[in-house]
Parts: C-alpha cells; sequence; structure tokens
C-alpha cells in the first residue's frame, strides 16, 4: 500500500478582465479495488459551486461558471490517495484461447470505443512496423510488453516539441515528444492487432530511481488482455503500472480525460501555468516522506483554449 498526497493547482492569467468563466475538469481520481481517495479538496476563484456528474466511460466531471469579471482563475486541487499494490499477472492461458476471447470483443459495445482506430497518413507505417516486429505465437499480454518497449526505445522524450494538439502523423514524423505522444502511439499500435486499449490521465508519483513524469500530470495506455483484464502499461517508462501510478480518468484518447478546459467571455488572451506538488509515504513503518515540486512545461499565450479545442475537434 502507498499513501500519497497531491496538490495539482492550475492557474490562468489573462491579460485584461474576463466573465462568464465556464470550465470542466476532471480532478478526481478513480476510485476501485486498487486505489481509495481518502481526503479531497478544490477550492477555485470565486468559489463557485461544482456539479458534479459521471461521463460515458465512468469518470467524475465537475462543471462550474465564474459569471463575475476576473482576471485570473485558479483552481487547487488536493487530495490525499492509498493505492494499492496491484494484483499479478496469470498469462497461463494459451494465446490463441486469448486471442479468440479479443476477436469477440469486436461487437460488445463495452469495448468497441476502444477498438475504433483513429485514421491518419503514417497508418500504413505503423502496419509494417507491427507486421515486422511482432511474434505470431505471442499472447496478448506478451505484444503489449513488447511494443511498450518499442516506443521506449524508438522515441526520444523531449519535452516542448509538441503540444496537446499535436497529430499521430506529427509524433510518428518526429518520433519524439512526452507522455501523452508515446501513450497516442501506443493506443494505435494496440487497437491495430485488435487489442482494446484507453488512455489514462493521472500522476506518476515519486520513488527512489527516478522516473520520467515523476510529481507531474502523466498518461499512459490500459490494454484489456483477456487473462487479467484492464493492466496498464506506461510507454514512456518502460514499464506495467504500478502502485506509484494514480489514474485521474480514461477515454478514446487525451481529449477525454482532459484535466481542466473551458470557455470565458471576453477578448482577453491568456497565460496558463500548471503546477503539481506530491508528496507520499512507501505505506510501511520503516518509510520516509518524500516531496517533489515539479512545473509543467506548459506556460503558453493563446487564444479561448476551449473555442480552439472545439475547432480542433471539427477539423479531425
Amino acid at each position: 500500500m502507498s499513501k500519497f498526497k497531491i496538490r495539482h493547482v492550475t492557474k490562468y492569467t489573462y491579460d485584461n478582465t474576463v466573465r462568464d468563466s465556464a470550465n470542466q475538469i476532471m480532478l478526481y481520481p478513480i476510485e476501485d479495488d486498487d486505489q481509495q481517495v481518502m481526503e479531497h479538496t478544490i477550492a477555485i476563484t470565486g468559489n463557485p459551486p461544482i456539479d458534479q456528474y459521471s461521463d460515458s466511460f465512468g469518470n467524475k466531471v465537475g462543471v462550474f461558471t465564474n459569471a463575475h469579471p476576473h482576471s485570473e482563475l485558479l483552481i487547487d486541487s488536493n487530495l490525499i490517495v492509498v493505492t494499492q499494490k496491484r494484483r499479478i499477472v496469470d498469462n497461463a492461458t494459451p494465446a490463441d484461447i486469448q486471442w479468440r476471447e479479443l476477436e469477440k470483443l469486436k461487437s460488445d459495445l463495452h469495448f468497441i470505443d476502444f477498438l475504433k482506430q483513429e485514421r491518419f497518413d503514417a497508418l500504413p507505417e505503423v502496419r509494417a512496423v507491427i507486421e515486422s516486429e511482432r511474434n505470431k505465437n505471442s499472447s496478448p499480454l506478451e505484444v503489449a510488453e513488447h511494443f511498450c518497449n518499442y516506443i521506449y526505445d524508438s522515441f526520444t522524450y523531449q519535452k516542448g516539441i509538441t503540444t496537446v494538439e499535436s497529430t499521430l502523423d506529427e509524433i510518428w514524423k518526429l518520433k519524439s515528444g512526452v507522455c501523452q505522444d508515446f501513450a497516442h502511439i501506443l493506443l494505435a499500435m494496440l487497437r491495430l492487432m485488435n487489442i482494446p486499449a484507453r488512455y489514462v490521465s493521472g500522476y506518476i508519483c515519486p520513488k527512489k530511481n527516478g522516473m520520467r513524469g515523476e510529481g507531474a500530470t502523466h498518461a499512459w495506455v490500459e490494454a484489456y488482455i483477456p487473462s487479467y483484464g484492464w493492466l496498464g502499461f506506461d510507454p514512456t517508462n518502460n514499464c506495467i503500472v504500478t502502485e506509484t501510478h494514480v489514474r485521474l480518468a480514461v477515454g478514446k484518447n487525451f481529449s477525454d480525460c482532459s484535466p481542466v478546459k473551458g470557455t470565458y467571455r471576453g477578448t482577453a488572451e491568456h497565460v496558463l501555468d500548471v503546477t503539481v506538488v506530491v508528496s507520499y509515504e512507501d505505506g510501511h513503518s520503516t518509510g520516509g516522506n518524500h516531496e517533489i515540486v515539479m512545473h509543467e512545461p506548459r506556460t503558453s499565450v493563446s487564444q479561448n483554449s476551449f473555442r480552439r479545442h472545439q475547432e480542433i475537434q471539427m477539423q479531425q
């Protein structure tokens, strides 16, 4: 068992006064057998009421509006979450039986969204890589592990070279990016092999040996393994997800899981700054407390972000 204290601060600074700022937040960790929320508070500029609902993927979503004129919007999420050690994967079922089970899921409404492949120009190149790299006798688990490792080895982890708007073609051409880019490529590969795969947003919490994305918002993939269920794969760190990963939301891709997005009334441009602070205990009496402060490289000046988000969806 591991216990984490996480503070996630999103700050919008406008160059002029705006009002009627309507926002959606997905800052509520998933609660199941693997993780439980002990405490959680969210403070927002103007103290607007937050309405909550569950989306089609089972994520808890909050919506609020700050109607009063303001030049800054601060969303301050503080939580304490406990994660459990993940159960061991049993891969004893013969591979051919597992692949037949996956074949049956093509018409299952619970999995259709996670099998639908996004179309992009480099799709034939990705198919060719899969054909050359894939071992036909491997199980779904072994295939997912192999391509998780392939992305880790073939792509360069480089901040600032991509954005949340980068397409699969851009990521594939650059062979560089950050966690969400690695996750999107792995999603495409797994879905091409008929393995249901979903995008996961969350946090990866500090470890003594260090991992990419520690103490910051993070993204990875969950693949459906017949002998196990939904199993997390982190291509940014080339590992199967452990209790150091805290899940916020799941969806088809990033747009389903964006922690904060919204719109406002006014002509002002804005600067976005995101800060994540993580402290943790190892769950044992011999463990100590550690703290890492990370300022994510997301600060940027842009037009109304949600309107731009809608334009991109229409273009796609």
